[in-house]
């Protein structure tokens, strides 16, 4: 995403600059300790770019399904410069994987579309907790890029 070594930002690289960002964090708490290492690895990345802690508003929900009702909620307020959503579902023995992975997706997506703000969507699904483990850093520090790299390409179209 960002050249051969996803892990290094080039720090010139001004679509990856966070410092006047005011982002807005959703962590579904459901398999929190899979979304408390998304999330902490989302706003370590957030701060490393830039943003200041006091422009990260983060709250919680009780699951992914919850998790785009809050994104609007915030999309509403009009202060988001963009918006994450965190949280993780992990195939079980039914068919609830498909579906509350295909809604929550669906609906994080049009959030972005319908109030025009980046939404950065590190809503894992996976096959079971060690895929999930083994994710959540990278893909907490993804979002925290794709937020700050999309609200600036947005602000430059």
């Amino acid at each position: 995403m960002f050249g051969a070594d996803k892990g290094s930002v080039d720090s010139t690289d001004q679509r990856m600059n966070g410092k006047r960002l005011k982002i807005g964090i959703v962590q579904a708490r459901f398999n929190a300790s899979v979304t408390d290492a998304l999330a902490q690895a989302c706003k370590d990345e957030l701060v490393a770019l830039g943003v200041s802690d006091k422009d990260i508003d983060h709250i919680t929900v009780p699951g992914a399904l919850e998790v785009a009702i809050a994104l609007q909620a915030m999309a509403e307020k009009t202060k988001y410069d963009a918006l994450v959503a965190l949280g993780c579902i992990i195939r079980g023995e039914t068919y609830h994987f498909e579906l509350v992975a295909n809604e929550s997706g669906a609906a994080v997506t049009r959030i972005g579309l319908d109030y025009q703000l980046p939404v950065a969507n590190a809503i894992l699904t996976t096959e079971d907790m060690p895929q999930a483990v083994a994710r959540q850093v990278e893909k907490g520090r993804d979002a925290a890029r794709v937020a700050v790299e999309m609200a600036n390409l947005l602000e430059s179209i």
